[in-house]
């Protein structure tokens, strides 16, 4: 007889996702894991011995899907921050329990919107700002905070089932919040 395939970390990530993804993270433990995997717990326990672990590996890896998915240009939208802003919401949309995971949860660990701004991962999208808005550095981190706040908001919103997606109208309501920003932005600076 051969031998059973071995579990891998990835295996178990992969699943704990899908789990998260269709069913919510408060479906999410060891033995739901094993039944996705149809392996006992022990593979799962062997590489994450607890499940604070396992849901920091799982946030790792909807983090990095999440922004894979942001920086995905939307061959509809001339605009690369209008783009990335309707990613977010979309995200939202079509990823509902992954978005409260990843945004809503006990594992979004920005306390502070400066904190989130000196991320690493910020700078290309602060500079596409920086760059079509004509701001400087600082000028773009604020904008960035308030067009983070609103786009959030509205992707909350969708997250929750409180609102239909509707692309159109999610695009006008970023263009005059954009146009704010920025119009605000540049008086500032005048």
């Amino acid at each position: 007889m051969a031998p059973k395939p071995k579990i891998t970390r990835e295996d178990i990530l992969e699943a704990a996702m899908e789990i998260v993804r269709h069913e919510g993270m408060e479906t999410l433990n060891v033995r739901r894991i094993a039944a996705e995997l149809q392996c006992s717990t022990q593979p799962v326990m062997t590489h994450f011995p607890s499940m604070a672990s396992l849901k920091d590996a799982l946030y790792e890896a909807a983090d990095a899907y999440h922004t894979e998915f942001l920086m995905q240009p939307d061959p509809t939208q001339e605009d690369p921050m209008l783009s990335i802003g309707l990613q977010y919401v979309r995200f939202a949309a079509q990823e509902r329990e992954l978005f409260r995971f990843l945004m809503q949860s006990e594992h979004f660990r920005s306390q502070r919107m400066q904190d989130m701004t000196n991320m690493p991962e910020l700078a290309p999208i602060l500079e596409i700002l920086r760059t079509e808005a004509q701001l400087t550095a600082e000028q773009s981190r604020q904008a960035f905070s308030a067009l983070f706040y609103a786009v959030h908001g509205m992707a909350s919103l969708l997250a929750n089932n409180t609102m239909t997606f509707d692309e159109s109208y999610c695009a006008d309501v970023l263009v005059n919040i954009f146009m704010g920003v920025i119009g605000m932005m540049k008086g500032e600076a005048e």
